[in-house]
C-alpha cells in the first residue's frame, strides 16, 4: 500500500523567499521550505508533491488534478489568498483535506490581508512561524488523514 500523498501549493513570489523581505519572511529559500517538509513527511509515512507557481490559473488546474492524485492539499496561495475566489471555488470542488499556511502572522499585517477566501474551506490555518508553519500543516495533515508518526513507533 502506498503512502498517502500531500499536494503543497505555493502560489506567487514565494519562489522569491530568501530575498524577498527577509526582515519579515526570513532567510530561507523554498527549497529550504521544501526540504524541511520532505523530511517531516518522511517521518511520518507521508509522500508530498511540492509546487510552486505565480499564476493563478496553473494553481487552479494543480488543485483539480489532486482530486485523483493527492490526500490532501497544503496551500500557501500567497497575495492570491485574499482576492482568489476561483481558488475557493477549485477547493471547494477538491472534496480534499485543506490547510491554508502562511510563513508570516498575516494578522499582524496590512488589514487588507485579515481576510482570506481560502479558509473557509480550510480544515485549519497555520500562520506566523516561518518555515515551521510548514512544517506544522504537514503534521497536522497527516493526522487530519489519519497518518501515524513512524518516529513515535
Amino acid at each position: 500500500m502506498s503512502e498517502p500523498t500531500i499536494l503543497i501549493l505555493n502560489g506567487p513570489n514565494l519562489n522569491l523567499l530568501g530575498v524577498r523581505e527577509p526582515a519579515l519572511y526570513g532567510s530561507d529559500t523554498l527549497g529550504d521550505v521544501e526540504e524541511a517538509c520532505r523530511e517531516r513527511a518522511g517521518l511520518l509515512g507521508v509522500d508530498i508533491d511540492f509546487r510552486q507557481s505565480n499564476h493563478e490559473g496553473v494553481l487552479i488546474d494543480w488543485i483539480q488534478e489532486a482530486r485523483g492524485t493527492a490526500a490532501g492539499i497544503v496551500l500557501n496561495a500567497g497575495a492570491l489568498t485574499h482576492t482568489s475566489v476561483a481558488i475557493h471555488d477549485a477547493l471547494k470542488a477538491s472534496d480534499l483535506p485543506v490547510i491554508e499556511v502562511h510563513l508570516s502572522n498575516v494578522f499582524r499585517r496590512e488589514p487588507f490581508r485579515h481576510h482570506s477566501y481560502i479558509s473557509s474551506v480550510a480544515v485549519g490555518v497555520i500562520c506566523g512561524f516561518g518555515v515551521a508553519s510548514y512544517v506544522l500543516a504537514v503534521e497536522a495533515m497527516a493526522g487530519a488523514l489519519g497518518v501515524g508518526d513512524k518516529a513515535a513507533a
